[in-house]
């Protein structure tokens, strides 16, 4: 990482919610990184930030070998907020009491406001009560020498602490989730009202770090850049072009489970617009071929992910002196995946572009886009000039329609969804609800029904409709479309597809569910 004189040191013990806190400093204009615990003192050093931030953790803080934070961190004097287990760390390391609670507190809270301090300047004031997200079993029984409770709630009768003399402060609850209304105020108050940062970092900032970045990475060696066909990767490509020229070449492999017409899309975008060197590889036939008799969605997705590598490895090869792979790996990917920093956060499931190259390819990973979230990916599209159709397409995976085709996959089966999913978006935009809608999409079911269509008995496949909404892409709702746009949708659907005879819509949100069904 390169260095950012103003910035926060997010110390991460696991938290599958860790990013969000990256976010909502970020959102104050605040530059941020994650360190695991366990590296988080060589970050420190490296960054000399202005404050700290400790994340929560799965792990129980009075059992002997919980993680801990670096003690360098207190003894630096710079502002620290510990969230959650990072508060009970800090009391446990502070000199305060941790003990396990018998029944936890989880969900959403009410805490009432005790007293004031810096952390609630401007927004909370003492006898008021705030909505907060709860969630732990464990609590603080002892504060430290020098704090004081300015919050209390039912279940967290210390819920919010402050020391203000060494500007230390600790809260039970979760501000960085969404189900704590102003959280995002209370950590943009800790960035700029204790570290006393101005708030003027941008994604034009991060752009020319990550440029920066990108240059010494690689410095005179050429890279590989496997294009998807879908915004990340795209982004990606151009923020490395623009770092190193024509030391990238762009590898699309047309894989046979793209979008119907992404493919000319994106050869269009590469080689016209941008005059990227880019090789297309036509590898529809050997993806079937592998996919054929695969039902299983975490085989599928490994299967891809091996070809895509076997792919990127032989276009290599023919490039000559290639010693970087570049992919277009999110956050959310690598959360899913493994934690962000290697902590103990469960697999949800496997990403095709996360988990590394096989040995015997001599060759690095250079993934920019690795701490970033969906929207933040398409404001960096747009800093890079990316056209708006494209920055705002719907997010897509890398797996493509294997993953919405439960069951085998084949090319009929492809066909029928392709032009399925194409009806449904044409729909989508006709109605004007494209933007409204974080993702949009049809899964060809592995069901069949029977239908009456004209006078004839038809035994064809269901197809369900799925739209969600959301910012990040780890929590989403589903999209409440108006009343007559579902039938018009499956009635066009029946009629042109030959294949489905039924039409369902999903209505689950994430979570419990995935976003994908795969």
């Amino acid at each position: 990482m390169t260095s950012h004189a103003d910035s926060i040191l997010i110390v991460d013990f696991g938290s599958q919610v860790t990013q969000l806190i990256a976010r909502r400093v970020r959102e104050a204009g605040v530059y941020s990184e994650i360190a695991p615990f366990n590296a988080a003192e060589a970050a420190f050093e490296r960054m000399k930030p202005r404050g700290v931030i400790l994340s929560g953790s799965p792990a129980s803080v009075p059992d002997a070998d919980s993680p801990r934070a670096p003690q360098a961190i207190f003894d630096s004097g710079v502002p620290v907020l510990g969230i959650c287990y990072g508060q009970q760390v800090m009391m446990a390391q502070l000199g305060g009491a941790v003990e396990r609670g018998d029944s936890g507190e989880f969900g959403r809270a009410f805490i009432e406001i005790q007293d004031s301090c810096e952390l609630f300047n401007g927004l909370w004031r003492p006898e008021e009560s705030h909505q907060v997200w709860m969630s732990h079993g464990d609590k603080v029984t002892e504060l430290a020498p020098g704090f004081r409770v300015v919050a209390t709630s039912p279940g967290a009768p210390l819920a919010v602490i402050a020391d203000d003399s060494r500007r230390y402060y600790g809260m039970q609850f979760h501000p960085e989730v969404v189900h704590t209304p102003d959280g995002g105020k209370l950590i943009a108050n800790f960035a700029r009202h204790v570290c006393g940062l101005s708030g003027d970092w941008t994604m034009a900032e991060f752009r020319d770090a990550k440029i920066a970045e990108i240059r010494k990475q690689v410095g005179k060696g050429r890279v590989i850049c496997g294009l998807s066909g879908g915004v990340d990767s795209a982004v990606a490509a151009v923020l490395i072009h623009e770092a190193i020229g024509d030391q990238l070449t762009c590898v699309f492999v047309d894989h046979g489970l793209l979008r119907a017409g992404e493919a000319d899309q994106v050869v269009g975008l590469f080689r016209g617009s941008y005059n990227i060197p880019l090789v297309h590889v036509r590898a529809e036939a050997l993806f079937m071929q592998g996919l054929a008799g695969v039902t299983d969605p975490e085989a599928k997705r490994k299967f891809i992910g091996k070809t895509f590598i076997d792919v990127f490895e032989e276009e290599a090869k023919k490039i000559g002196g290639a010693e970087f792979l570049a992919q277009g790996t999110l956050y959310p990917d690598v959360i899913e995946s493994v934690s962000f920093t290697g902590g103990p956060s469960v697999t949800i499931k496997s990403h095709h572009n996360v988990g590394g190259l096989p040995e015997r390819m001599n060759m690095k990973l250079v993934e920019p886009l690795r701490e970033l979230f969906k929207d933040e990916v398409r404001a960096l599209g747009k800093e890079l000039g990316l056209p708006e159709a494209f920055v705002g397409r719907h997010p897509f995976p890398g797996p493509g329609l294997a993953i919405r085709i439960p069951g085998e996959v084949s090319k009929e089966r492809c066909d029928i969804l392709r032009k399925a999913d194409s009806i449904y978006l044409e729909e989508i935009r006709n109605a004007g609800l494209y933007d409204a809608i974080w993702q949009a999409f049809a899964v060809l079911l592995p069901v069949r029904t029977v239908g009456v269509m004209g006078d004839g008995r038809t035994y064809d496949s269901v197809l369900a409709l799925r739209a969600v909404t959301s910012t990040d892409g780890m929590t989403a709702e589903v999209f409440p479309f108006p009343g007559d746009f579902l039938p018009r949708v499956a009635t066009r659907i029946v009629n042109e597809v030959r294949g489905v005879n039924r039409v369902v819509y999903d209505y689950t949100s994430k979570p419990p569910g995935t976003i994908e069904w795969e």
